[in-house]
């Protein structure tokens, strides 16, 4: 956005990228690149997208993310609209930038089943017994308060 000072009011313009210099534009783009990989965990990532952007294109963005998941696993463009409740335009686009030559969708689409399977097998392996130790531990952190703090200092000396 561009601020104008037009009548002592400030007056936001929205900018068009199409408008932009290419220098001007592969500059934003590398500043917001660089500053995405400067993240180190997911809290920071989180942290930052919800300073960057509104809670709507936050959820639009995890959308159009889940829109490719779906896509990927061949489900119908009504299925994916039944399901996730977005326009036939969103699917129409995403599956374009699947078919691009540039596979960032795939590869991220990939890393986040690997992810979520990940997670999914602590949930089950600290929940299948809820009366192993493990399982007691997850379910009361307080009781044992002591034998996680050990854990985790121990966690962070590897």
């Amino acid at each position: 956005m561009t601020l104008l000072l037009y009548n002592d009011m400030w007056e936001y313009m929205k900018v068009k990228p199409r408008k932009l210099k290419n220098n001007d534009k592969m500059r934003y783009l590398d500043t917001l690149y660089t500053a995405i990989s400067s993240l180190k965990s997911r809290d920071e990532v989180k942290r930052f997208l919800r300073d960057l952007l509104t809670e709507s294109e936050r959820v639009m963005i995890g959308r159009r993310i889940i829109v490719a998941q779906r896509l990927l696993e061949d489900k119908s463009y009504f299925e994916i609209r039944q399901e996730l409740g977005v326009g036939m335009d969103t699917i129409i686009r995403v599956h374009r930038w699947l078919e691009d030559d540039i596979d960032g969708y795939e590869k991220v689409v990939k890393k986040l089943e690997k992810i979520f399977e990940s997670r999914q097998e602590k949930r089950n392996q600290a929940y299948l017994d809820p009366f192993s130790f493990e399982g007691l531990k997850k379910r009361y952190p307080l009781h044992f308060f002591l034998f996680n703090l050990f854990d985790n200092l121990g966690k962070k000396n590897k």
